[in-house]
């Protein structure tokens, strides 16, 4: 079955409803596992048994890491790319959901982060990319063929990635290799109103044709962000084949980061401003680890004026677009092109 073959099996099958419910139940209260810890259990079991109800079987993966190099998870709606913060001790976890009898094949990871800010109940950061691979979750798992993908909810984003980075890292020296990573971040919120989508200083200079881009559709804030490197720009181009192949169709901007995988990404970003808003979320960990890996985002702060605050909640949503990115998902996971 071809990718536009997918989408249309797919997008029959995916519902609106099923992710509205999803958001509704993660983001009404925060959830953090310093901050709000029996929130962040009450989120850990919904998706646990959902995750079970379409068939996959969920593992925790405790971690306890020190003297780690991170962010607070301050509220408020301004982003600050470098809010370096050192974390004396961090325990938390992961889960990881595969569908039973996987075999060897290489896996492709989607994932999302779990957590929110202190004091935010996150329905766009990031109840939406947690209820889009839960309803990812739902059509892999109804397929007649096992896909060869494992799903990660992460902990600890809003500090600095730090549910990620372990993740990251056992998946780099597990026996299994991963073909590729898609994150899901900020993936709820769209505003078709010209002039509501805005673009971080500097950036149309680092990248004049996706500035160019945006200007030209009124600066209306109605299309995904696909961020991906080199290594991922076929996933990237299939993402946004199976978008624009929905009815309707859901406007898709790609942008390309220049770095290459590895450490030496990061180190550049130290040097270029701009690019640190590229690394904002889990696939930067698996940059940083060698992994290709892409970003689905609304561009988040950018965006949504309700980044980060108690007004970020579940009627601020489209769940008409969150379900085409779901959609688009699962067919990117399944069909992910090889290099």
């Amino acid at each position: 079955m071809d990718a536009t073959d997918l989408v249309r099996e797919l997008g029959l099958r995916a519902d609106s409803q099923r992710l509205r419910g999803d958001v509704e139940f993660l983001a009404d209260r925060p959830r953090s596992r310093m901050r709000e810890p029996e929130a962040m259990r009450r989120a850990e079991a919904y998706v646990t048994r959902e995750l079970a109800a379409a068939g996959w079987r969920t593992e925790r993966q405790p971690f306890d890491v020190r003297w780690r190099l991170g962010s607070a998870d301050r509220p408020g709606s301004r982003a600050v790319a470098l809010g370096l913060r050192l974390h004396r001790r961090l325990a938390g976890a992961n889960l990881v959901a595969r569908l039973p009898g996987g075999d060897s094949r290489p896996t492709v990871i989607v994932g999302a982060h779990l957590d929110t800010v202190d004091g935010s109940p996150g329905a766009d950061d990031n109840a939406s990319g947690v209820a889009a691979l839960l309803e990812v979750a739902r059509l892999l798992g109804a397929l007649p063929q096992q896909p060869a993908v494992t799903l990660m909810i992460f902990d600890m984003e809003e500090l600095g990635m730090i549910g990620s980075r372990v993740a990251a890292r056992r998946a780099r020296r597990a026996g299994r290799r991963v073909a590729g990573m898609i994150c899901l971040e900020s993936v709820g919120c769209f505003a078709t109103g010209p002039g509501t989508q805005r673009m971080p200083p500097g950036f149309a200079r680092a990248f004049p044709a996706v500035a160019a881009e945006v200007r030209s559709s009124g600066r209306r804030g109605d299309f995904t962000l696909v961020v991906h490197r080199r290594s991922t720009a076929p996933a990237a181009a299939l993402w946004r084949h199976a978008a624009k192949s929905m009815d309707p169709p859901l406007p898709v901007v790609t942008l390309r980061d220049p770095r290459p995988d590895g450490p030496l990404g990061a180190l550049i970003g130290l040097a270029v401003p701009p690019m640190n808003h590229l690394g904002r979320s889990d696939h930067a960990s698996f940059w940083n680890a060698g992994i290709p890996a892409l970003m689905l985002t609304n561009t988040a702060n950018f965006r949504n004026p309700n980044y980060h605050r108690p007004t970020d909640t579940p009627d601020t949503l489209d769940y008409a677009r969150l379900t085409t990115v779901s959609v688009a998902t699962a067919t990117t996971a399944v069909s992910w092109p090889a290099n």
